[in-house]
Parts: structure tokens; sequence; C-alpha cells
């Protein structure tokens, strides 16, 4: 990964910070990201990866078509009694198996939805090539498969400088209202670009970024006002904070209303990832 700076040490210095985010991203570092198996779409936490190895369950269980149906019969009287109680949460589809395709957060953690409705965290790093892949399918979820009642956000991960200087990018975007045109424009500019948008110099890394946003709309102006400002701060240190809550050792992680977290290869792929987010959501609506 070849940065855009102009000096001759610092070039040298954002590659190798490039070359850690590959290995930090893939315990396979060869195989590039279109030609990854679902089994190796997380970014494990680097001193996680190396003190246990991670391995993470790949995919679901084989269930026959009679085994995936419920079958329930009713007396009358039940019939009458359940259509006369306020109706209740669905149950977890059976092909979900806890402790392989998704965990139980414990302790549960408080969410920002309202009563109505069902928190969806995605947990990313910008410099992560399994977030980065699954970025369209988030997307389109958010277009076509997203249910009403579910309240979308993304938190970035904070484990490291690194990971902290592309989250103050996240939330100066998000604070500027612009994560919308520019959110995927950022993982385009680091995985196509090879811009990572980060050095090991802090004044590096927000030259790198004032510029890439100045590339896109952003004044020096709005800016200056954003970059290091209150928001911003408070938003880093809830984020921090949400890192260690949610015990992440990975990225890209999915975290249902406080309480159940999964990943692609738990899920078995990244179609199935949100059909298992929608399938928790649904567990924990109240309706």
């Amino acid at each position: 990964m070849q940065s855009r700076m102009t000096t001759r040490a610092l070039p040298l210095i954002v590659s190798l910070i490039g070359c850690l985010a590959l290995v930090a991203c893939d315990r396979h570092t060869t195989t590039p990201v279109s030609n990854r198996t679902n089994a190796n779409a997380i970014a494990v936490r680097p001193e996680v990866a190396r003190s246990q190895g991670v391995e993470r369950a790949t995919g679901m269980t084989e269930e026959s078509d009679e085994s995936a149906e419920v079958t329930s019969g009713f007396s009358p009287l039940a019939s009458a009694v359940a259509a006369n109680t306020p109706a209740v949460a669905a149950p977890i589809p059976s092909k979900w198996i806890e402790g392989k395709n998704y965990n139980s957060l414990s302790p549960a953690q408080p969410t920002g939805a309202p009563p109505d409705k069902v928190e969806a965290v995605e947990v990313f790093w910008y410099g992560c090539g399994h977030c980065y892949h699954l970025d369209p399918f988030i997307e389109s979820w958010r277009q076509k498969g997203q249910p009403a009642y579910v309240m979308f956000q993304r938190v970035p991960v904070m484990w490291g400088d690194v990971h902290k200087a592309h989250a103050r990018l996240f939330y100066t975007v998000e604070s500027l209202g612009k994560l919308e045109q520019l959110h995927s424009l950022i993982f385009r500019e680091i995985h196509q670009n090879g811009n990572f948008l980060a050095a090991q110099d802090p004044v590096e890394t927000e030259r790198l970024q004032r510029a890439f946003l100045k590339a896109n709309g952003v004044s020096d102006a709005e800016f200056d006002r954003t970059y290091h400002s209150f928001s911003v701060e408070s938003k880093l240190q809830r984020a921090d904070q949400l890192t260690h809550r949610y015990k992440v050792t990975g990225v890209p992680m999915m975290v249902v209303n406080g309480k159940y977290t999964t990943d692609v290869a738990a899920a078995g792929g990244e179609s199935q990832l949100l059909n298992l987010v929608n399938d928790l959501a649904t567990s924990e609506r109240k309706r």
C-alpha cells in the first residue's frame, strides 16, 4: 500500500502501517480481498490473533426442510386466548445456534434506541479489508432489507492510534452531515487509491485527512471547526467505551440491541449475516 506523502521517510512509515493493517485484517495475508473466503471475513485485534489464534465458526448447520418447519396446533380455546393477547417478540429461528452463529453479551449493554426501535450496530475500521468488502452488503441492506423498526448505526473500533485516527475522520464526517456522501468514498480512497489517510505522526494524519475532505467539498473552515470539536471528542470517548463493553476482538462485528454479537464468519456469509441480524432484531422487537 503506497502513500501520497512527499517526504522521503513518511512514505515508508505509512506503507509499513498499511501492511500492519492488512495483517490485522486477514490471517491469510497473501490472498486478495476479492478472493477471501467467508471464513476469513473478520479483522482480528492483533494481540488477540497472536495470543489465541482466534478461530471462528464458519457456517451454519444444515437442516432438513422438516426440521426447519415449526408445527403448531391450537385448540379453539387457545386460539381465542391468543387472539386477545398482545403480540410478543418472535423467537430466534432454530437454524441460528447460540455459541456458533451468534453470542450473547454478558452483561447486556444499554442502547440509544427508543422503545419502539431495536438497535443494530456495526463495529468497523476503515483500514480493514473485510469491513470494506462488507460495506456494499450493509448499504444494500439499509436500502432494501433493513426493517423499519431497526435503528442502525456504525461505531468505529478504538484499539490503537491508527484505529482512533480513522475514527476521528468518521466522526468528523458524521458531524459535518456528510456521512452518506463520503463513507464509502473513504473506504475506496484507502483500499483502491492506496491513500491510507493516517500516518504515525498525528500532524501528518490531520494533513492527509484535511486534504481528502477538501477534495470532496469540505472547506478548511468546516474542517477546523469540527475536527477537534467537543462533539467529535465526545463521540470518540463513547466509541472507546463501546469497544470495551462489546468486548470487540475482531471487526466487522454486528451488535443487536446491546444483547447479541455476530460476524460474517459466524453467520456463514455476508447475506446470511444480515438475515441473522434481522432475525435477532425481530426477537428483540417490543410489540
